[in-house]
Formats: C-alpha cells, structure tokens, sequence
C-alpha cells in the first residue's frame, strides 16, 4: 500500500548574506506561516552552515520532507561551484553532510533552479511553454532555463563573459548597485545589456526577474528593452524556499514504499 504524497514540505534557501527557510504548502505553494532567516555566517564553510540549517528547521519545528536550494553547481549530491560562500563546499556531499547533520533526508538542488521550479509551478511562468528563463538578481546572479516546462539544471548564467566583464555577476547582481553607488536607471541599463545577451543566445517567450532584487523591479523596469516579456517572481524571494520544497518533497514521495 503506498502513502499518500506529503501536502506540506519545509525548503531552505542557502544564501551568500542569508539563510532563510519556511513551511510550504504544495497545494498552494505558498508559505505557511512565517520565514525564519538567519545570517550566513563567516567564513561559509559547511562546518559553519549545518548548525544554521538545524537552528532553522528547529525554529519552525518541522517534521516531514525538507529540502534546500544551494549558490553553487549542484550535481549528484555533489557541490562543484560554490561561487559565494567558501571553496571547501566544493565536492561536498550536500545530502549526505545536511542530512547526517538534521538526522533525517535532506535533498539538495541548485538555488535558481529552485526557484525557477516554484515559478513555473505556482508563479509568473505557470503554464508557460518555449524558452522560460528565470534570472534571480542578488549577491550574485543564478539562472534558471525551462524548455516546455522542462528544467535544464544548473545554467549558471551569471558566469558568462560580456563586453570586459569576465564574471558578469560582479557587474550587474543587485549587490553591485549598492557597491557602485548606482543609480536605478543606471542599474536597469547594465541589467538590460545583460538581458538583451541572454536574448540573443537563447531567444525566450518569457523571462522571470527573481531574488531580493526583483523585489524594485518597477524602479528599473523602464530602462529595459522587452524583446520578450520580463516580469518579477510572483512568489519573489520566497521561489527558493518553494522551490527547495517541491524537490524535497518529490524525492520523498520518490523513495516511498
């Protein structure tokens, strides 16, 4: 006899400057309750972040499925790219190192992918066939790429080379716009060049503004050349957590017997 699939999941979204987690609805894909976040501490090694995921998930009281979105290249378990937290993440097994930390299943997946995975379920993309990508602006830049609904993971477009700009997140992330002491027009125009590349290379039906900086996405918005559409999240900075959820709870319902 198999178990009914879980209707609530608890995701946790690993930040370079914040770790947030949550209780969600599956049904809704909403939160359930309130977010809990915690600073990332420094340095961010994975000694230094287990102990904050259990403070989260002790804080919300959970029990359940969980899963996390991570800043980094996630494959097979495996953390191969941890772009803004500390090089000892890399070759990690971040299931094995979250789970043994929390003493039940913990799954791991790439943080922009999570949130893509939330929009195109619940958010600004439902339903959305052709070329979707979700860009989420923060300390650093993650993609996110859907074919007919069909994630292509870890992209990491953010990490593309542009005009003399070898990492273009260090150049167009929302974190960049504080550093540089810029303007929001001035933002939305790197934010627009940087838009118009990706439009060229992968020609989008759609594409999805997410992380902390979406949430002014109606200071820049004018300053971008709309190819295709661009809109903000739906589910905003909460698309991680989502996200993280929905994976958690789908490998959960996986292992089931």
């Amino acid at each position: 006899m198999t178990s009914a699939p879980p209707t609530t999941a608890l995701g946790i979204d690993i930040g370079g400057t914040g770790m947030k987690a949550g209780i969600v609805s599956l049904e809704q894909g909403d939160l359930i309750g309130d977010r809990v976040r915690i600073p990332t501490p420094h340095p961010a090694t994975p000694d230094t972040m287990a102990p904050i995921v259990v403070q989260l998930v002790e804080a919300l009281r959970f029990t359940g499925p969980i899963g996390a979105a991570f800043p980094g290249i996630v494959q097979n378990c495996i953390i191969s790219l941890a772009a803004n937290l500390d090089d000892s993440w890399l070759n990690v097994d971040a299931d094995a190192l979250l789970t043994e930390a929390l003493g039940q299943d913990v799954v791991m997946l790439n943080d922009a992918d999570a949130a893509g995975l939330a929009e195109i379920s619940f958010g600004a993309a439902k339903d959305q066939k052709g070329v979707v990508l979700l860009i989420t602006l923060g300390t650093g830049i993650g993609s996110a790429l859907f074919i007919d609904g069909v994630l292509v993971p870890n992209t990491e477009l953010g990490h593309l080379h542009l005009d003399n700009h070898h990492d273009i997140e260090g150049w167009v992330a929302a974190s960049a716009r504080g550093r540089d002491d810029l303007t929001w027009d001035e933002y939305g125009l790197r934010l627009n060049r940087y838009l118009s590349h990706l439009n060229r290379i992968f020609s989008p039906t759609l594409i999805v503004l997410g992380g902390g900086g979406s949430k002014r996405f109606d200071r820049f918005a004018d300053q971008l050349d709309h190819h295709c559409p661009i809109v903000p999240a739906k589910l905003r900075n909460n698309s991680g957590i989502v996200g993280a959820a929905m994976r958690g709870a789908s490998e959960a319902s996986d292992g089931a017997p």
